[in-house]
């Protein structure tokens, strides 16, 4: 639970000093999808926190089909992670004829939309953030991955920088 150290301040002749508890070995995984409507003009953050554990391919397909309930027809545009290929996973697919995967070429983050939130939170407003036990840095980073929930503006600049072809239409 290190903080990515973004800025700090002192008096002169002072170093700073960013407090926290030793290094802990807790973390919070996440999964997300960026959806964009059919009309091309919204898109949505779907996400699901796992503190203190890995995601794998259970925790993907619940997450595929609670969209999927959510959504219906789903084209995933994602990469090649070892739960993305997981034997559930798959087999979910195969039964569901409405969701249809590409997937991005290998070692490709660049093009992925969902890391360009990952960056995001990490360097805005988790940054410096140094939390002292796992409950704090789960509500921290549900808190503000919620508040980007509703930040039109940036969730579709996420998917206008990635270099695919996913165009959007107004603002």
């Amino acid at each position: 639970m290190a903080p990515l150290v973004r800025r700090s301040w002192s008096l002169r002749g002072q170093t700073p000093v960013l407090q926290q508890r030793g290094r802990h070995h807790s973390k919070v995984s996440v999964i997300a999808a960026l959806c964009i409507s059919p009309s091309r003009r919204q898109v949505t953050l779907h996400f699901r926190l796992y503190p203190d554990t890995s995601i794998d391919g259970i925790a993907v397909r619940n997450f595929l089909r609670d969209l999927h309930v959510q959504h219906g027809r789903l084209v995933m545009v994602w990469d090649r992670s070892q739960t993305h290929r997981a034997r559930s996973v798959r087999r979910f697919l195969d039964q569901s004829p409405n969701l249809q995967t590409e997937f991005l070429p290998a070692y490709a983050p660049e093009l992925n939309p969902v890391e360009y939130i990952w960056a995001w939170l990490k360097t805005n407003p988790l940054a410096n953030l140094a939390c002292h036990d796992l409950e704090t840095l789960t509500l921290n980073a549900r808190h503000h991955a919620r508040r980007l929930q509703h930040r039109q503006d940036l969730l579709r600049s996420f998917i206008e920088h990635s270099p695919l072809p996913l165009r959007l239409i107004g603002h």
